[in-house]
């Protein structure tokens, strides 16, 4: 007899990654972070945590954490983008991919909208 493992997603759910990726950027003030649960959706990734912070000097102090303390768990990035600006940093972890942008680089993306399907939290 096999079972089916259901894929929950919640907040206690997520990967532990995940959660640190979102505690560390909560640690800098980023604001509006999201996760949405692509794995019924793609094959690139699982998710992705979308944030915003207020100035581009922000949004590179909300990246630095976040490989700070998951480089602590010897996890490292396969690729970062987007740190000449810091209008949209993009790291790449594999499993999950995080999204630091810019307020109006967000709106402007909007990927939330282009990835309306996938279930969503949030984080205030």
């Amino acid at each position: 007899m096999s079972q089916v493992k259901e894929k929950k997603f919640t907040k206690r759910s997520l990967p532990r990654e995940v959660r640190l990726s979102i505690k560390a950027s909560q640690d800098k003030k980023a604001e509006r972070i999201c996760v949405l649960d692509l794995r019924e959706l793609t094959s690139f990734t699982d998710y992705f945590i979308i944030m915003q912070g207020n100035s581009s000097r922000q949004n590179v102090a909300i990246y630095e954490n976040i490989e700070q303390e998951l480089g602590k768990e010897k996890i490292k990035p396969f690729g970062v983008e987007g740190l000449e600006n810091a209008e949209w940093i993009l790291l790449d972890y594999g499993s999950f991919v995080v999204h630091i942008f810019s307020k109006q680089a967000r709106e402007y993306y909007a990927l939330e909208k282009l990835w309306a399907d996938a279930p969503r939290l949030d984080y205030e």
